[in-house]
């Protein structure tokens, strides 16, 4: 099992842009397949995009144009950036490798 945390998650305001981080420094992340997911207050959790060993890219639908997705192997860190963040963003955002979860980091969008 690998060891994923999360970070970077807060309150922001509507309109900001906001990065977060998944670290994995137990793997070497040379492999596998890097995803996002989040879940909102009483909903199920989402997929949000995904970035392979590639560095091959995928989003969501409602994600396309406003969440960028990046991996550095070198780091053993991927991002997921979130342009001009709405409420509806608002939720707890999580990264999985290859079948392994992080904990999770909230993200609360209020003005």
């Amino acid at each position: 099992q690998v060891q994923l945390v999360e970070s970077g998650g807060g309150l922001v305001r509507p309109g900001d842009t906001l990065t977060l981080s998944c670290t994995m420094p137990e793997s070497d992340f040379r492999h596998g397949l890097l995803k996002w997911f989040r879940q909102a207050p009483g909903k199920e959790r989402q997929y949000i995009a995904s970035v392979a060993d590639t560095f091959l890219e995928h989003f969501a639908p409602f994600a396309q144009g406003r969440f960028e997705i990046s991996r550095d192997t070198a780091k053993k860190t991927a991002h997921l950036r979130i342009l001009s963040v709405t409420p509806e963003d608002t939720g707890v955002y999580y990264c999985n490798y290859d079948g392994d979860w992080g904990q999770g980091t909230q993200v609360t969008v209020s003005s």
